[in-house]
């Protein structure tokens, strides 16, 4: 896209020219969430050449489409790597009644879900946003490709990566998390967020808590290796993020994870920054990108 002239369908915020390559933000509107959504979008330099994997992150609770194209330095590496990076919104930006009454609810806080309780369900359609409609609208307009694409995410994006990879190891080659929340039926952040969104049925919640989702992916050929990095000083590991209950779920069913486990980093983009790099690799061995 040397002219920098937005595909149809899209509007142009900005654009930065970055390591070769362009870091730009944009609208669009959704045909799941039913409103204007914004995202940005990494393209290494050998997208000019053709088509590049696309990994998807998933920012976390009060983050934007920003925060990690910002704030994580990944660029550097993406491209070297010809990674594609794509980042996505944390929620709809619709007005509804009580949507910001707390930070970890409602704005910013759409826990990459469908929800199906009114007034959330019309427009909280982030599970069906990003692993259907978004990268498959971008791939009709922009020069990545769909057949190599991973995803990972950090706290609440960790989780949303985690069980949008699990639910679909046949779109998403490969998995990675920083400090996810990794049992949200069992902690005060899913169990706030889980019955306003999804209802009283927990069955419906078992949908969307990756302990529960490990067991589900029975084709060993299926199972991307899972690289999990965690902060030992992360304020929110004991209570909110359990990554413990993850690790005992893919033992109990041969689930192939990593879980790194760090002293004296805690849970920000401070940490998310150190282990970047790691990420970025770890994905583009998986997606046969160069490594």
């Amino acid at each position: 896209m040397p002219d920098m002239q937005p595909p149809a369908g899209f509007t142009l915020l900005n654009r930065y020219r970055v390591f070769g390559g362009w870091q730009q933000f944009f609208s669009h509107s959704s045909t799941n969430t039913h409103c204007d959504m914004r995202f940005g979008l990494y393209l290494p330099p050998q997208a000019e050449a053709g088509r590049v994997p696309l990994l998807i992150y998933l920012a976390g609770l009060t983050c934007t489409e920003e925060t990690f194209a910002i704030k994580a330095g990944a660029q550097r590496i993406a491209a070297e790597l010809g990674l594609a990076v794509l980042t996505p919104d944390t929620s709809p930006r619709v007005r509804l009644p009580g949507d910001d009454e707390s930070w970890d609810f409602g704005l910013a806080a759409g826990f990459y879900l469908d929800a199906t309780e009114a007034p959330w369900s019309t427009h909280y359609r982030m599970y069906s946003y990003v692993a259907s409609e978004l990268p498959y609208a971008l791939a009709r307009s922009f020069p990545v490709d769909t057949a190599r694409m991973g995803i990972f995410g950090h706290s609440m994006g960790g989780h949303g990566a985690l069980t949008i990879g699990l639910k679909h190891p046949e779109r998403f080659r490969t998995l990675s998390a920083f400090a996810p929340i990794s049992a949200p039926m069992q902690c005060p952040w899913g169990q706030k967020a889980l019955p306003r969104y999804l209802g009283e049925n927990r069955d419906a919640w078992r949908r969307y808590d990756a302990t529960e989702l490990v067991a589900t992916v029975r084709n060993a050929a299926q199972r991307a290796p899972l690289l999990v990095d965690q902060g030992l000083d992360d304020e929110f590991l004991a209570k909110q993020l359990m990554p413990e209950k993850l690790e005992a779920a893919c033992r109990a069913v041969g689930y192939p994870l990593t879980l790194r486990q760090h002293a004296g980093y805690g849970h920000g983009y401070w940490f998310v920054s150190t282990f970047v790099e790691d990420h970025l690799r770890h994905h583009a061995r998986g997606l046969s990108a160069a490594a």
